[in-house]
């Protein structure tokens, strides 16, 4: 196990909660480390969309791995990085994938069941660890339950708990489940599944204190940054089509960001 897996794996065994930023590109993974994160993720819908497509398996695979070489690259931080359902319905395949994301030096993946079979996803997840053999590699085990609206109430507290009771005896490390957001039922879910629960931060989600209360040990932005980059982004050129630009307080100097990626 390496000293960033091993870094990596600890962050979920806390009491606390785990805050874990998502970005796109090298540049964002700088920032964030220099921002004080201790981990960074990707997002695939914000990574899917800078490089011009849209989200939903459209990213070409030597995209995803020329990213994600950069990204590894200029940050000493563990990196994660989402693959959506590991783009491909054979295991076989999506087990290669991801051993050239291993060797690309990630510590962990996102690996989604979507609106397929629970089934579906534990194969893909046997096969990536049987390919691995035995080599360290986080496995968070996503459930779009709530996020597709598959089931509603205790219903979907059951249905959840049950995909990810599977994932974990298939070799998940953790259960990931985006669009759950009230505090009982993340409880409920925490505390039937042996998995960390990694949840996706909403508008109107409940404070940090009070997710890590109900158990939750991960949360992550998602494409939350990447929509905050984009409005600034609009806005500015806005201002400058307008011949109103100004440089926001605090922007950083142009020496002090190259010298940044001088560093590496």
């Amino acid at each position: 196990m390496s000293n960033a897996h091993a870094s990596f794996v600890q962050l979920h065994q806390g009491a606390g909660l785990y805050v874990l930023p998502n970005v796109w590109d090298a540049g964002g993974a700088r920032l964030v480390q220099q921002q004080g994160a201790l981990a960074v993720g990707t997002s695939s819908a914000a990574m899917a969309w800078s490089c011009g497509h849209a989200d939903g398996g459209a990213l070409p695979d030597t995209a995803l791995l020329q990213r994600v070489s950069e990204i590894v690259g200029v940050t000493s931080l563990p990196v994660t990085v989402d693959i959506e359902d590991g783009y491909s319905d054979a295991p076989d395949v999506v087990a290669a994938r991801v051993l050239r994301l291993a060797d690309a030096g990630v510590v962990g993946i996102n690996i989604e069941d979507g609106a397929g079979s629970p089934a579906v996803l534990v194969a893909k997840i046997s096969a990536i660890r049987s390919a691995l053999g035995g080599r360290a590699l986080f496995i968070n085990a996503r459930t779009d339950v709530y996020l597709r609206s598959l089931a509603e109430g205790d219903k979907a507290v059951r249905m959840s708990i049950d995909r990810l009771q599977a994932y974990a005896r298939a070799g998940a490390d953790g259960g990931f489940v985006p669009g759950l957001r009230a505090l009982d039922e993340a409880a409920a879910v925490a505390s039937a599944v042996s998995l960390p629960l990694n949840l996706m931060w909403l508008p109107g989600m409940a404070s940090f204190a009070a997710l890590s209360q109900a158990g939750v040990r991960r949360l992550s932005a998602g494409p939350a940054l990447f929509m905050h980059a984009w409005t600034a982004m609009a806005a500015a050129t806005t201002d400058f089509l307008g011949d109103v630009m100004a440089m926001p307080e605090g922007a950083p100097r142009y020496a002090a960001l190259n010298q940044l990626f001088s560093e590496r």
